[in-house]
């Protein structure tokens, strides 16, 4: 298995979050700010999951109960 530096698992994660922002807004309509801070704050395995969930959202509130019902983003930080 080769090594993945800090920095690309960085990058990994910034271009998983730009396609599921991106998702979302074409999905439910344009993502508020202060949403898409909450998503740039998942670890890589809860954007993953967020990525799968998302297919059965129809609205902005489904998202909001998502991310409602992770673990508090503070204690991850």
């Amino acid at each position: 298995m080769p090594y993945i530096t800090s920095m690309e698992r960085s990058g990994e994660l910034k271009g998983e979050q730009k396609i599921v922002i991106q998702l979302l807004n074409h999905r439910i309509g344009e993502i508020e700010p202060p949403l898409i801070e909450q998503i740039r704050k998942l670890s890589v395995e809860q954007v993953e999951e967020l990525a799968v969930a998302l297919l059965n959202f129809s609205t902005v509130a489904d998202l909001e109960q998502w991310l409602a019902n992770r673990p508090k983003l503070a204690e991850q930080e």
